[in-house]
This record gives structure tokens, C-alpha cells and sequence, in this order.
């Protein structure tokens, strides 16, 4: 069993020294050591990994004491453990590759977490999550009753006690209050290279722009459409040969890939938001 230490905050000399000795003081054995300091925001940014079997304190204690020291450093701490696995739910459209990514890598066990519910707002991909004997839930789109539909949502979320909303190409867009209290925790796929081309119609876009290569780019959701903090991105390369089905089936490949790496890495503990951009230790 592991334990796995985020932190970030101010930059100042001995941070990785005090960290490490605090694991070393308690019996831990690092197992992984990354850390970035910015140079303009004077920011640091660490991800460290220890095996805790020879911990001489329980975990309420040492994340006290990670508390205590976090506090003291003027620093942002967030401390896991291997065995307390974290639970997505899908919401999902029509449109199958990524869910299907998803969890066909969850069911292989390279997810780094549960998928505990797939919700959607077409009944058109129940028969993909039953073949994976994950639980689906049709919640349909009602422009008339937009909290209500959201609400039903998050009754979903909290039965399920869900960490992490993956929105697999789900084509509806929610509401400033639903994106606020999953800040952080609510990763959406955008077929393109953000920040251009931003919307639902990326590809035709790009063909029209005559580009040589288009993208997919994975990022936490925010109030403002498709401009979080991007966490994976991909590219291939297109022509004047391709047409706007090419840029599709070229682009859909890429989704499923970039979205199950960045969500993987959230799942892993990977990723810290710094403003508008992310850390990945990948």
C-alpha cells in the first residue's frame, strides 16, 4: 500500500528536503519524487509517493502532521492511499468511442479507478455500459426543466458516491452551479486543438481553414465553454485529400485516447490546477 502526497505553494528553499524527511521520519520509503518549481511565479509543485507498510503512525496522524507542516510551508496538501480507490460516473451522448475507451481500459485495470455509473440523455448506448455490467441511468434533456434534469444528476452522483464526472462527447452543456461544485473533478474531451476552434462543429472548422493538422485536448470544465485548465492533448495530421468524415474518424481516435490518459492521470493523482493551466507528472 501507498501513499501519494500533491502539494504546491510558495517556492522557497528545503521544501523537498522537508517533505522527504518528514516520510523518512516516519517510516515510509519514497518510492517516486517529482517536483517543478516556476521561475516567474516563484510556484512549487511536488508529487510524492511512498510505500507506508512501515509507517509508525496511523494515517489520521500522519495527515495531521502533513497538515501541521503543509500549514507551516505555507503550502496546499492533498494526501491518498492506494486502497481508497476513486469512483467516476460518464456522462455520455450518442456517440460511443470514448465511453467505449473508457471502460474497456477500467475493465483491463489500467483506469486507476472505478467506473460506478454511466449517465446519458439518449438510451442509445445502455446496451455498451451493460456489456461492461456498469450501472446506466437515462436521464433525458429538458430545456424546459434544466435544474431538474441536473438534479436528478446529482442525486445520481451522490448514490453512487462519485469523485470524478468524465463528459464522454455528452452534447449538453451544465449549468454554471452544476460546473462550480465539480471545479476541479469534471473533465470534458473537445474534438481540437484548444484553443481554436472551439463549439460543436471543430472539424467542419478546420477543414475550412485549410489546417495540417487537427487535434483533441482534455481539460477540467469551467463556466467559460472549453477553456479550462487543459490536461492532454494530442494531434494528427490531415490534408487537402481529407474530408470532413476523415477529420471525424482521424479526430475520434485521438479523443478516446487523449480523454482515458487524462483521466487516468487525474485518477493516479497526477495532475495539479495552477490558475488556468495544470501540472501533470505523468
Amino acid at each position: 500500500m501507498t501513499a501519494t502526497l500533491l502539494v504546491s505553494g510558495p517556492n522557497r528553499p528545503g521544501l523537498v528536503a522537508r517533505l522527504s524527511d518528514f516520510v523518512y521520519q516516519h517510516g515510509g520509503n519514497i518510492v517516486s519524487a517529482d517536483h517543478h518549481g516556476e521561475r516567474e511565479s516563484d510556484l512549487f509543485f511536488m508529487r510524492l509517493t511512498w510505500d507506508a507498510a512501515g509507517m509508525t503512525q496511523g494515517r489520521e496522524a500522519t495527515r495531521a502532521g502533513i497538515d501541521e507542516l503543509a500549514a507551516e510551508l505555507s503550502l496546499k496538501a492533498e494526501l491518498t492511499w492506494s486502497d481508497v480507490v476513486q469512483r467516476a460516473a460518464v456522462f455520455a451522448s450518442r456517440t460511443p468511442h470514448t465511453l467505449y475507451d473508457l471502460l474497456l481500459t477500467w475493465q483491463l485495470g489500467e483506469l486507476g479507478g472505478d467506473i460506478a455509473l454511466v449517465v446519458s440523455n439518449h438510451r442509445s448506448l445502455e446496451s455498451v455500459a451493460k456489456h461492461f455490467g456498469v450501472r446506466y441511468e437515462h436521464v433525458p434533456f429538458d430545456a424546459n426543466d434544466r435544474a431538474g434534469v441536473e438534479a436528478r444528476q446529482q442525486a445520481l452522483l451522490d448514490e453512487c458516491r462519485v469523485d470524478l464526472v468524465v463528459l464522454a462527447r455528452y452534447m449538453q452543456v451544465l449549468s454554471p452551479p452544476f460546473v462550480e461544485r465539480w471545479r476541479g473533478r469534471l473533465i470534458n474531451i473537445h474534438h481540437s486543438f484548444l484553443p481554436a476552434f472551439v463549439g460543436a462543429q471543430a472539424y467542419r472548422q478546420a477543414r475550412e481553414r485549410g489546417v495540417k493538422m487537427i487535434g483533441a485536448t482534455a481539460h477540467y470544465v469551467t463556466t467559460e465553454l472549453d477553456q479550462g485548465p487543459i490536461i492532454e492533448q494530442d494531434v494528427v495530421r490531415v490534408s487537402h485529400r481529407d474530408e470532413v468524415e476523415d477529420y471525424a474518424r482521424k479526430g475520434r481516435d485521438l479523443e478516446r485516447q487523449v480523454l482515458t490518459r487524462a483521466v487516468r492521470w487525474h485518477l493516479e493523482r497526477r495532475v495539479l490546477v495552477s490558475g488556468d493551466r495544470t501540472i501533470v507528472f505523468s
